[in-house]
């Protein structure tokens, strides 16, 4: 075998054996999450019935691999209006809609224009729900001639305008998000009518796809053509047909491999330049949407035995490279749902594209391989392991180096994944506890998280407890308690709400509506508030144990450590301390062994637990070292120092020895020494704690040697 031949065998392996095939929780997967329930706290409209329904679009909802280097880009959300939607030209208007949807809603005619995929929405009907039968009456606008402008709605402070989308823009590595707002059509468009019944060779999309497919219809966006944006009549009222649902379910049923090449493809062309880095489907750049229509009609018109037979991704991707090169040349290059539509136009500048494509061969993409993504794969490594990328000048060098890291990357999958369960745990509570909660956020939150991980949505619940509890305990109406948690009927349909979960969400609210109008530190225990809040943390309690215990089936005493943070809190809060003090020596013995530190998050939702001296040291950090809110461990504690804290407060409380005190400051005066207290928060406890029980073993001196 060539040299060639075996340094193809190389990257093969090396593709199978360290891309993913189950994503682990990401913090790119999350902040989609993050994005949904915002949009659906938000209101469009005066009237809080009409909601923007979320759907997360792009590279996050499509690729179900996770390979070494980062494949996603941005984050696309794409939500709709509950109170309008499309429906072909010439189509009576729907007597029956979703539950989601308003009791009266506006419904607009998809009508042709010049260019193909695009469309004007021409208002036609008013539908009207009947609250006997729940069907919409229909009543058409005597007024014609009347279209759609696109709307500029912000969903919250954090989104700003970006052309046709709202972008969020990305701090440090943090991906952006674009929000293109929609209209949902549920009928399978006329534009694309010939792609259910054209003939699959090779048998996919099967005919169950291809029927759900054409079930769920399509959605129409606030984009112009790129021909009509300088129109100041066009630029605003032309809409684009997006089957961003279609394709999320296409490439989810795609083989690991062509998800693989998918991935490759889009990586190549972005560091060799050749096409923009947003996905839009303008014609007069290649974009990830070109590459994922050519991957469409690859996965349609090749067997699957060319995919997987004598399997080499560098020669697969070299010919699917060609294709869209001719496709650049002959300026054909099809859409893959639209009848008679064309991605591109002719151009130089695609012309030039074309013949640097036309280059690529099996020397030129294993270079690229081995330089541009094995050896940038490598650096997120462990040094043993990247340098030996410094020496690969043969096969034998390169191949010893490869399986370096693929030994690595298998090696740490347990430990890779029990980490992103802990930073999304932290990044749930963040994000409740910034943004503001709905009823209809909170279902976006659960529903989206079960997709993740159901047991994310679990913790969710935990967290929205305590942030419910935390916002009454500061005197927020109950009024706005109660539109802020969700009821079993909104939550039947979801993955994870098991009947205590539901029965418990019910009982709050029944609690909650009982409530006067007052705050729960009243300064009267027995107020219904009171009662409220009581209730709501004992349930964020019991929830955030049983999550603990669900991550513990599959990671083992691991996912163990510090597992009763929460409890112990609780019961510190509730005067417990003989049950705290064994919970937080538990946990210390824990910490001995663990691979992966749960941090507890300093942030309202979890101060509420903690005494006044240790509140005033959190508010001391910030104001001494406002840096402090800017990454994860800056703003968490490690739970080594809060339980040391909470292990010397229930032995002053419970007037343990001068024995038992001793032994804890020794513990403490060791994690001062030997643990890198890099931290402002975590340096100031174990001062404090050190302080404390120092103060308290010097009184019992005294009056011992008094007596």
């Amino acid at each position: 075998m060539s040299d060639e031949g075996v340094v193809e065998n190389i990257v093969t392996k090396f593709l199978l054996n360290t891309c993913r095939l189950r994503p682990q929780p990401s913090d790119v997967a999350l902040r989609a999450v993050a994005v949904c329930a915002v949009i659906a706290s938000e209101h469009p409209d005066d009237d809080e019935d009409v909601e923007s329904i979320p759907l997360i679009t792009g590279s996050v909802a499509e690729f179900y691999i996770e390979p070494m280097l980062r494949h996603i880009g941005d984050i696309d959300a794409m939500p709709y209006d509950n109170d309008e939607l499309a429906i072909p030209r010439g189509h009576p208007p729907p007597t029956q809609l979703p539950a989601e949807y308003h009791s009266y809603v506006r419904v607009y005619e998809m009508v042709d224009s010049d260019l193909s995929a695009y469309v004007y929405l021409e208002r036609r009907y008013s539908l009207t729900k009947c609250t006997d039968s729940g069907r919409y009456n229909a009543t058409e606008y005597e007024q014609h001639g009347v279209y759609l402008s696109r709307k500029d709605v912000p969903y919250g402070h954090a989104f700003e305008l970006h052309g046709p989308a709202r972008k969020y823009p990305g701090e440090h590595d943090i991906l952006p998000i674009d929000i293109v707002q929609s209209v949902r059509c549920f009928l399978w468009p006329p534009q694309a009518d010939g792609w259910p019944s054209r003939h699959k060779n090779y048998g996919w999309p099967n005919s169950a796809t291809v029927d759900h497919i054409v079930r769920n219809g399509c959605d129409v966006v606030q984009v112009a053509h790129h021909l009509c944006r300088q129109d100041e009549w066009m630029s605003i009222r032309q809409f684009r047909l997006s089957f961003s649902r279609a394709e999320i379910v296409l490439l989810n049923s795609w083989m690991p491999v062509q998800q693989i090449v998918y991935h490759l493809l889009r990586v190549f062309m972005k560091t060799s330049q050749l096409m923009e880095s947003d996905s839009n489907s303008g014609v007069s750049t290649l974009s990830n949407y070109h590459i994922k229509t050519l991957m469409l009609w690859a996965c349609e018109l090749k067997p699957r035995s060319w995919w997987i037979d004598h399997l080499s991704f560098i020669r697969i991707c070299i010919e699917l490279l060609h294709t869209l090169a001719v496709w650049l040349v002959e300026a054909r290059y099809p859409h893959y749902f639209v009848n008679r539509c064309n991605l591109v136009d002719n151009s130089f500048a695609l012309e030039m594209t074309a013949s640097r494509l036309l280059l690529t061969d099996k020397h030129s993409l294993s270079s690229w391989f081995v330089t541009d993504y094995i050896r940038q794969s490598a650096r997120i490594c462990p040094e043993h392991v990247s340098r030996l990328f410094d020496d690969v000048i043969t096969t034998i060098k390169l191949e010893t180096a490869v399986s370096a890291i693929v030994n690595w990357r298998q090696n740490t999958t347990k430990a890779d994944m029990l980490r992103a369960f802990a930073l999304v745990q932290y990044d749930i509570a963040l994000y409740v506890s910034v943004f503001s909660m709905s009823a209809s956020s909170c279902v976006c939150w659960i529903t989206e998280l079960s997709k993740i991980d159901w047991r994310l949505s679990v913790y969710f619940i935990a967290v929205a407890f305590l942030h419910i509890a935390h916002k009454i305990g500061r005197g927020s109406s109950i009024d706005k308690v109660v539109k802020s948690l969700p009821t079993s009927h909104f939550l039947v349909s979801s993955n994870y709400y098991n009947e205590l979960t539901l029965l418990l969400l019910d009982e709050v609210v029944t609690v909650a509506r009982k409530c006067p109008q007052l705050a729960a530190n009243s300064g009267d225990i027995k107020t219904p508030a009171f009662e409220l809040v009581r209730l709501l943390q004992q349930s964020a309690v019991e929830h955030h144990k049983t999550f603990r215990q669900l991550l513990a089936r599959d990671f083992g005493s691991e996912s163990t450590t510090v597992a009763t943070d929460l409890e112990v809190l609780y019961a510190y809060k509730n005067g417990n301390y003989q049950q705290c003090l064994h919970l937080s020596t538990q946990n210390i013995h824990a910490l001995l062994c663990a691979e992966c530190i749960l941090r507890v998050p300093t942030i309202p939702e979890f101060i509420q637990f903690l005494d006044d001296d240790i509140v005033s040291l959190i508010a001391l950090t910030l104001i001494i070292n406002p840096s402090c809110r800017d990454t994860i461990y800056r703003s968490t504690v490690c739970p080594e120092s809060l339980s040391l804290y909470l292990i010397t407060q229930c032995q002053l409380k419970l007037g343990h020895s001068l024995t038992s005190l001793a032994q804890t400051l020794d513990k403490v005066t060791q994690a001062r020494r030997y643990h890198k207290v890099r931290w402002t928060l975590e340096h100031l406890i174990l001062k404090l704690t050190e302080r404390k029980l120092v103060t308290h073993i010097t009184k019992l001196i005294e009056t011992e040697t008094a007596h």
